[in-house]
């Protein structure tokens, strides 16, 4: 079984493949609890993570992130295909 700092830097591999910009930021809205998201920064994809949040976290954020790619053709982990192919709720 492969540990959340592994799961989480293959993610952040699986991105890079895609193009996609991973920042580790310091969001700093108090009333939010917001571990990141995926946006769109002068029309390449950014996946922003919340430096506070925890790995568990992040790994989520990237897993809700990657879902909404085309990612058949592209050789993924097993188990993090596993992960992004698993039901919502499947990470914890």
């Amino acid at each position: 079984m492969m540990n959340d700092e592994v799961i989480l830097n293959y993610l952040e591999e699986l991105a890079d493949k895609l193009e996609i910009l991973v920042r580790d930021e310091n969001i700093n809205i108090e009333e939010s609890s917001s571990s990141g998201g995926l946006c769109r920064v002068e029309g390449k994809h950014v996946i922003i993570l919340n430096s506070k949040a925890t790995v568990k976290e992040k790994i989520q954020v990237m897993i809700t992130a990657l879902r909404q790619f085309d990612l058949r053709d592209m050789y993924v982990k097993p188990a993090i295909r596993e992960l992004l192919d698993g039901d919502k709720e499947s990470f914890q």
